[in-house]
């Protein structure tokens, strides 16, 4: 009986401790909040690019009308470069589900969007992420470049890396060189992977802020607590499509 009750107070002291060794990247309101982003990637033939763009930007609407376009580019530097990239966002999954069956029962849309996209392209990437909880989608102040900056991080999730990896970004931030639209989490595809948006007045002003980062001591020392926590990063310069939400 006295081992049952030790039991049960180590039982309840867990339960109790618990939030406590939660990290704050992973609490909060993603918790509450089924909104997610998708992150599509189209991966367009290298002849077709200006074929696809001009049929989306004519049949983009057909797509609207049921879900939300946050942003839309075209990839410049980093990487394949015929890519065109969307976010697309939705409250939660039972929306998503309702999206697609209402596109599946849409001629339009199937026959002016679907099926030439299917023709300009060699395959489709998607990921579903979300917002983390420490950073709400920002819109520029006007038209510019944009960075997407992808972390694969250490297994292990937020709770071992997120505060660090936090630290570094608002280092960044704090500077001022660079605006932050969006730090979003895998929530499905490679996990453990975090995207970071960023917005710039233009590549120039970038490489400069750059600069002028590698040399500021908070940044170097947020830095170097994250990369600790870090396997791999790649990033791509973004140019805005002609149908881009975000302007």
């Amino acid at each position: 009986m006295l081992a049952l009750g030790k039991s049960l107070t180590k039982a309840l002291a867990a339960r109790t401790l618990a939030p406590q060794v939660c990290s704050s990247f992973a609490t909060g309101p993603r918790q509450y909040d089924g909104t997610f982003y998708e992150f599509r990637t189209y991966c367009v033939k290298p002849s077709k690019m200006n074929e696809f763009l001009e049929n989306v930007k004519k049949n983009i609407h057909l797509q609207t009308a049921h879900s939300e376009l946050v942003g839309s580019w075209s990839v410049e530097f980093g990487g394949r470069i015929d890519k065109v990239f969307h976010i697309w966002k939705y409250d939660n999954f039972a929306q998503q589900t309702e999206v697609r069956k209402a596109l599946a029962n849409d001629k339009e849309w199937r026959e002016q969007l679907l099926v030439p996209i299917l023709g300009l392209t060699d395959k489709q990437e998607s990921e579903i992420t979300y917002l983390v909880p420490w950073c709400k989608l920002e819109k520029p102040p006007k038209e510019g470049v944009y960075e997407l900056v992808t972390f694969q991080m250490k297994p292990g999730g937020p709770a071992l890396w997120g505060d660090a990896f936090r630290r570094a970004i608002n280092a960044h931030v704090d500077l001022g060189y660079s605006k932050l639209v969006g730090v979003f989490h895998t929530e499905y595809g490679a996990l453990n992977r975090v995207h970071v948006l960023w917005w710039n007045a233009s590549a120039d002003s970038r490489a400069a802020g750059r600069h002028q980062s590698h040399e500021d001591p908070r940044v170097v020392a947020a830095v170097r607590e994250s990369v600790n926590y870090l396997v791999s990063q790649q990033n791509m310069l973004l140019i805005p499509t002609s149908y881009p939400p975000l302007e």
